[in-house]
């Protein structure tokens, strides 16, 4: 099968991988390189890299052009197959395709329509996370779906849960083609009256909270990505909270107990321990290194 695939972050690069391995890829789409790290300097998109090691031709674009449109249908493909590409495409590409266009969604659909799937089950302390392979229509999100496969979350992290849902979703999409291609592949529409959204995360939610319960704040953690982490204010110094999980333990609500090596912050309900912390203007560290430069008898925390 002759394909064009659409992506950019880590997430698409398994899917990219496993497509090249099975079928023609014969044109990438991908966004243009961006300024990341503290040299500032131009890096290209994960799947951009990957491409270019696959020795397959790349195009970078943030929109659909007339030229980008002229250089999807020179690439003459049978299906194009998209995997957090960043950009919405018009009709005249969902349409261009003898086969269609195909999405690999990170979410279990209806549920978590959006941008954010994955932080956002994390987030709310979900069981489950998955992905579903559907067509790409008008509408974000919603169009029907031919396979679908999940993990467990338990106790993962949100980069954890990526990587996981990334090369569920490179099997599940490899899998899906010989269906898709003969007429076979069954596929269901979405009920509408279970759908449910996953916007992008914001900065201020992931903001650890005593008014909270300890459950919530750990997720909050679980789920921390670098452009929104998990945050809170110890006796007036931030930092952001890498690791951490609920404990058994008894502290009074925004008090700070370290002892013994372990870090206890009080919640409404229960408490949070700490395991990994990064204070401000410092390096990464364990929670009980950086608890010992802390002074006081009296420590509090608060929101950041």
């Amino acid at each position: 099968m002759r394909i064009v695939f659409m992506g950019t972050p880590d997430f698409a690069v398994p899917s990219l991988k496993a497509l090249a391995s099975a079928h023609e890829v014969s044109l990438v789409l991908t966004r243009p390189d961006a300024v990341r790290g503290r040299g500032r300097k131009l890096v290209p998109s994960p799947v951009k890299a990957m491409a270019l090691e696959l020795g397959i031709p790349v195009l970078e674009a943030t929109r659909i052009t007339d030229e980008v449109f002229d250089a999807l249908e020179k690439a003459s493909p049978d299906l194009i197959a998209v995997a957090a590409y960043g950009c919405i495409l018009p009709d005249r590409v969902l349409k261009l395709a003898p086969l269609g266009c195909i999405n690999v969604h990170a979410s279990l659909l209806p549920r978590g329509r959006g941008a954010a799937p994955i932080q956002r089950a994390v987030l709310e302390g979900d069981e489950r996370a998955g992905v579903s392979i559907m067509e790409l229509v008008h509408e974000m999100d919603a169009g029907a779906y031919c396979r679908q496969a999940s993990i467990e979350i338990g106790d993962k992290d949100c980069a954890t849960v990526m990587a996981e849902l990334a090369e569920l979703g490179a099997a599940e999409l490899l899998a899906a083609l010989p269906a898709i291609a003969d007429g076979t592949a069954v596929w269901h529409e979405q009920d509408e009256s279970q759908v449910t959204f996953a916007p992008k995360v914001e900065k201020a939610e992931m903001l650890l909270d005593p008014a909270d319960d300890a459950r919530r704040n750990v997720c909050r953690v679980r789920a921390s990505l670098d452009a929104a982490p998990a945050r809170l204010v110890v006796a007036g110094k931030g930092v952001r909270a890498l690791a951490a999980h609920v404990s058994d333990a008894q502290v009074d609500e925004g008090v700070v107990v370290a002892r013994k090596g372990h870090v206890l912050l009080g919640c409404a309900t229960g408490a949070l321990e700490l395991d990994r912390v990064k204070p401000d203007g410092k390096r990464e560290m364990d929670a009980s290194a950086w608890a010992a430069g802390l002074r006081g008898d009296d420590l509090r925390w608060q929101r950041a």
